[in-house]
């Protein structure tokens, strides 16, 4: 009998979040602990730890596996993973901090893990400037070797992040002791990966899709999810609900025009719409890797994968996400290596000549003829109140949409790469 994707690095789900008794006892424990301040980024990644999200994960990187996944995208034991989780501390922290102290993790004003230190290392500007070119640096035109420290420090977020990060890390177990707000602020739409495989598994789905979101749905995203519909037997709608860049639409309005879509335009047993608790960190193809890696924990054997994914500017290559996959290492170790595979579907809008969606691999017409669909693009559009082409997005949601940017006081100039502008399309 099939059954779902085994969870990554052969452990089964790897859970750091504490319950009842344990709970409680670690949370009078953690009160006394020395406490450090943690980003909103590892906020996320401790509560994934916590969730088995990030499985086989227990806990923040150290330098063997800092430097294993910057360079071949492997953990020091040869278990695949491309994108570094690591945890960064001021100096003034790490003076106080030796291996083998137990600290309290603490975000927002709430205790969210203890953490038991096994490790200390210095990350010098090289170090940072090293881990940029080999997770962040792609095959865009933005990444040549004279433009990208140039352009990345004014316009790539990721880079941005990692460059401004404190001066030590640190490693070590977690404990997690709480899901955050998402529980309370997404109730049913932020699940853990054991909800979603006991979800999977009561709908009797074995082969299952995930479309990654961090922008409201437009045509080419249903177009997306609508050919895995066909050829699967379900599609979760996994959208990010963590933090965004500036201009970016939050997250509680991207999930409600999910809902409208689904709720007029799908038939709803073969589809789930879901969140999870991750910013993004805006690696372009690396993060399309770790997209389809925390997936797998989630009961998903197939990644959409399109145009551009996680792109930032014009860093990457169009279809890079799709093949980096190409170029993963492999072990032969089943539970070491990445099982949930890439679904790679070529450029994607409306044709006008055609009468409706198709892609590059259907539609003869001339660019002329198409409507290009792209997140940013539609965010760009909204923020300067323009004309909105037909067959771009379902009226449903672009209503919805509308009224959000109506309402706003700010806004963020939303730039245009070639990817979205439909400049490189034959």
């Amino acid at each position: 009998m099939a059954k779902l994707v085994e969870p990554h690095g052969g452990k089964g789900l790897v859970c750091a979040l504490l319950h009842g008794s344990e709970l409680e006892a670690e949370k009078e424990k953690a009160a006394g602990l020395k406490k450090v301040q943690v980003s909103a980024r590892a906020k996320g990644d401790l509560i994934m730890m916590g969730i088995g999200g990030f499985s086989p994960l227990s806990g923040f990187m150290g330098r063997d596996d800092w430097k294993g996944v910057c360079e071949n995208m492997q953990l020091a034991d040869g278990t695949f993973w491309p994108v570094p989780i690591t945890l960064d501390i001021s100096k003034e922290d790490a003076d106080a901090i030796s291996a083998g102290d137990e600290i309290a993790l603490e975000a927002d004003g709430e205790i969210m893990a203890t953490m038991k230190v096994t490790e200390k290392y210095e990350m010098t500007e090289a170090d940072k400037k090293w881990e940029c070119e080999k997770v962040f640096k792609g095959e865009g035109e933005d990444s040549a070797d004279d433009k990208f420290w140039e352009i990345a420090m004014e316009d790539h977020p990721g880079v941005i992040m990692v460059m401004n990060q404190k001066e030590y890390n640190i490693a070590g177990p977690v404990k997690v002791l709480s899901q955050g707000e998402y529980p309370d602020e997404y109730p049913g739409v932020y699940l853990t990966p054991a909800e979603t495989r006991a979800m999977f598994e009561e709908r009797g789905w074995t082969n299952v899709a995930a479309l990654q979101l961090r922008n409201p749905m437009h045509r080419s995203h249903e177009f997306l999810a609508k050919i895995a519909i066909e050829v699967c037997d379900g599609v979760l709608i996994h959208s990010l609900i963590g933090n965004l860049k500036p201009g970016d639409i939050p997250a509680d309005v991207r999930v409600k025009a999910i809902e409208i879509l689904i709720d007029n335009y799908f038939v709803k047993d073969n589809v789930i719409n879901a969140g999870y608790p991750l910013d993004m960190r805006y690696a372009g193809p690396r993060e399309g890797l770790l997209h389809a890696t925390f997936r797998q924990n989630y009961g998903i054997n197939n990644m959409l994968i399109g145009r551009d994914h996680a792109g930032v500017g014009d860093f990457y290559g169009l279809f890079e996400a799709q093949e980096i996959f190409d170029r993963i290492p492999k072990t032969g170790d089943a539970g070491k290596d990445l099982q949930c595979k890439p679904m790679k579907i070529d450029w994607t809008f409306y044709c006008h000549k055609c009468d409706g969606m198709a892609s590059m691999r259907t539609c003869p017409h001339s660019k002329e003829d198409r409507v290009i669909l792209s997140g940013t693009k539609l965010r760009k559009a909204l923020s300067e109140g323009g004309d909105i082409p037909d067959h771009f997005g379902r009226d449903e949601v672009l209503e919805h949409l509308k009224k959000y940017y109506a309402g706003l006081t700010e806004k963020v100039e939303v730039k245009m790469q070639k990817a979205a502008s439909g400049e490189d399309m034959k």
